[in-house]
């Protein structure tokens, strides 16, 4: 079925401009044009579509995205390529979220710091309570924003297991 820029991007949660730049990158080489000039967008054209949104959203410059659709042009003989892309990606992506989980921390350490503090009137309340008595999740997140990175146990690596039990594992 036949799809115009409007209908496209609409189906894809975009704005019409995008495509349109998409296509002016030369991202889009597999879009037809009807008899009178407007372009024309097919079911098939769904997937390319997503995948460049997909590299879009790990970071992906246009430049990459634009290598990565002539790759797939040019067939088979590109397989190497592309797969090192997607791994590339996807370990960027694995990076964003450690990075995001560790932020979620810092947040969840400061939304149980404020209400501590606004259930006591005072921003002492939290600030009196020594690292080991606040709640596990929140201890390296603390210590974080106050610039300390807490050291191994002695006897354990930094995950936590005991290096004799890592051995006998």
């Amino acid at each position: 079925m036949p799809y115009t820029i409007g209908e496209m991007a609409k189906k894809m949660g975009v704005a019409p401009s995008t495509l349109r730049y998409y296509e002016k990158e030369g991202l889009l080489p597999f879009v037809t044009r009807s008899g009178s000039g407007n372009r024309v967008f097919h079911d098939s054209d769904l997937e390319r579509l997503a995948i460049i949104e997909c590299l879009k959203q790990t970071g992906l410059p246009i430049k990459g995205i634009k290598a990565f659709m002539g790759w797939c042009l040019e067939g088979d003989s590109t397989i190497g390529k592309r797969l090192e892309l997607m791994q590339n990606q996807r370990q960027a992506v694995l990076d964003q979220i450690e990075q995001l989980k560790e932020t979620l921390e810092v947040l969840d350490y400061k939304v149980w710091y404020y209400e501590t503090a606004k259930k006591a009137g005072t921003c002492d309340a939290p600030d009196s309570v020594p690292v080991e008595e606040l709640p596990e999740n929140l201890r390296t997140a603390k210590l974080k924003i106050q610039g300390h990175f807490p050291e191994p146990e002695e006897g354990r690596d930094s995950c936590g297991d005991s290096c004799e039990d890592a051995r006998t594992a």
